[in-house]
């Protein structure tokens, strides 16, 4: 029996997960000093922390507003927790995020038991070994441009582009075309919602 072709699966997509570092990011992590001046004016070393922050692509912030037109749900699945990534996902009001997750095959499967969806009806987007195990289970797995050649290797669809220059939307795309909704769609964000978050 033949496999299905990704369009195939991507017709059966109602929900739509993705990592954040390397996906809705290039992948960079920067790190600020956080210090604070003690009463002599010094540093104080001891209390020092850092402030992380990340960049976002527009054309994914684009591509969560025509998900949700599409009525593809969307969420993110991380291994690491950040106040900007917590920020990002209110912005893009993004409906399931999970941070600090080690395993990313568990979260996925609680988050689509949630949203009552089998898992044949939810695709996830990922670019690291990190992301096999959610992607592994899911109706459709998608590869950023430049993941790592293990997941490129396993994934049902790869971007034209790399993490955090669009990838989401491409992904978003696929999808929404491969079920025939893509014009509709547009015509609706550009006619009736206008851009909404970038």
């Amino acid at each position: 029996m033949a496999k299905p072709s990704p369009q195939a699966r991507a017709r059966k997509i109602k929900l739509l997960l993705f990592d954040v570092d390397g996906v809705l990011t290039d992948g960079k992590l920067f790190f600020l000093p956080d210090r604070n001046e003690n009463s002599q004016g010094a540093f104080d070393l001891s209390a020092q922390g850092s402030i992380e922050f990340k960049g976002f692509h527009a054309h994914d912030g684009v591509a969560v507003s025509v998900a949700r037109i599409g009525a593809l749900r969307t969420g993110l699945i991380t291994r690491r927790f950040s106040e900007t990534v917590a920020l990002r996902a209110r912005d893009l009001r993004l409906e399931f995020v999970s941070q600090g997750i080690r395993d990313k095959g568990t979260a996925f499967k609680e988050i689509v038991k949630e949203a009552g969806l089998a898992l044949d009806e939810a695709a996830f987007v990922g670019d690291d070994i990190v992301d096999l195990p959610a992607m592994r289970l899911a109706g459709l797995s998608v590869a950023v441009q430049n993941a790592r050649p293990e997941v490129k290797k396993e994934a049902h669809y790869t971007t034209p582009h790399s993490g955090g220059e669009g990838a989401v939307r491409d992904a978003v795309e696929f999808i929404l075309k491969a079920q025939g909704k893509w014009k509709k769609v547009l015509d609706a964000y550009l006619g009736n919602h206008g851009p909404t978050v970038q």
